[in-house]
């Protein structure tokens, strides 16, 4: 298991980071560093033996904090904001369907499970629907809740 990124080496969080609990000083749940944020690798270590974390320091929001590497990329990678991250409710702004199936209509609550950034090709998401998983173009969805659904 060796680290992806280096002491010094200038890193991108992909993903909102909140207090877990272990950020002292701020609530539970408090957002720490927005995503697309960029630090400095301060140090690496590992958790439970079978996970690299990386020790961040952000300077924009003088924040110190510890990062999985799945959550960070090299800095000077292509970023793509995304409207939405994981958990975040979403609903499709037109009928989704598989072999002609419907599975998800305007209104219907969906789930995001996984943000895929795309390079050039824009961001798209795994959105977890009742009974299906689906991969979903972001001109596709709009935040669940925001024209009255529910």
């Amino acid at each position: 298991m060796l680290p992806r990124f280096e002491y010094g080496d200038a890193v991108r969080v992909m993903r909102n980071v909140r207090n877990d609990g272990t950020y002292p000083g701020e609530n539970t749940g408090a957002l720490l560093v927005r995503r697309g944020s960029v630090g400095y690798v301060r140090d690496v270590g590992t958790f439970l033996q079978d996970q690299l974390i990386y020790t961040v320091h952000f300077l924009d929001a003088d924040r110190v904090i510890g990062c999985r590497e799945a959550e960070l990329q090299a800095a000077d990678d292509p970023w793509v904001p995304s409207a939405f991250e994981f958990r975040d409710k979403v609903t499709p702004t037109c009928r989704l369907a598989v072999s002609g199936d419907v599975i998800a209509e305007p209104g219907d609550e969906g789930e995001v499970l996984k943000v895929l950034r795309e390079g050039d090709t824009g961001v798209s998401y795994h959105v977890r629907f009742p009974g299906h998983t689906l991969a979903v173009d972001e001109r596709l969805l709009r935040a669940f809740g925001e024209t009255g659904d529910e």
